[in-house]
């Protein structure tokens, strides 16, 4: 490892994070330490408090990480114009928190961020996730009013969502995937059924 002197504090950021990130996907956000993760390394906590204003501030960091990594994954997911996109995009996002425990379950399930003020740069990490299906639904109902494409994506997602968060767990068996997989298409074939005769 470089000496210390050699990190610019835009480095010892990343480090820091990648660090963090590391800890959080093979043993879970509670064993996320300040201490830990600045000597993991080579560095004392006090230089965490240089790069970062806080614990919340770098674990809001983190989260926007994964956030971006997520609407990666929905970007990747197979496009094609019939009801199925939807579909796929609700599985990708799925199989995401399958693949990635952990880190997805983290920016649902923390306690640290709860009296956080949440900056506008954050809040756009999170309106680019519910943004994919925004856009999945104008090119499927192009039909409908942009305010309605809105909710209704907001609405979807967030019964994905749930579904996920009260379904998804460490090592999933093919059973459980395959519960969870059917669940979700379900709610989003029902969805697009209702979406069809509101309009």
């Amino acid at each position: 490892m470089a000496r210390r002197s050699e990190h610019s504090p835009e480095q010892i950021k990343t480090m820091l994070l990648d660090a963090a990130e590391l800890v959080v996907n093979e043993q879970g956000f509670s064993a996320l330490k300040a201490r830990s993760i600045a000597k993991d390394i080579g560095y004392t906590v006090g230089s965490l408090y240089m790069v970062f204003n806080n614990m919340p501030d770098l674990i809001m960091q983190l989260h926007a990480r994964t956030l971006d990594a997520i609407v990666l994954h929905l970007q990747q997911s197979p496009f094609n114009e019939s009801e199925a996109r939807m579909e796929s995009l609700a599985l990708a996002y799925m199989n995401y928190g399958v693949q990635h425990f952990n880190r997805w379950r983290f920016i649902f399930d923390d306690r640290l961020l709860a009296d956080a003020e949440i900056p506008d740069w954050y809040q756009n990490k999170i309106d680019k996730l519910t943004h994919q299906f925004e856009l999945c639904l104008a090119s499927l109902k192009p039909e409908l009013d942009p305010l309605e494409i809105k909710h209704n994506a907001f609405a979807l997602f967030a019964g994905i969502q749930g579904i996920c968060a009260l379904s998804i767990k460490p090592n999933l068996d093919k059973d459980e995937f395959e519960k969870v997989e059917a669940t979700i298409i379900t709610l989003v074939r029902h969805f697009m059924q209702g979406i069809k005769i509101q309009s």
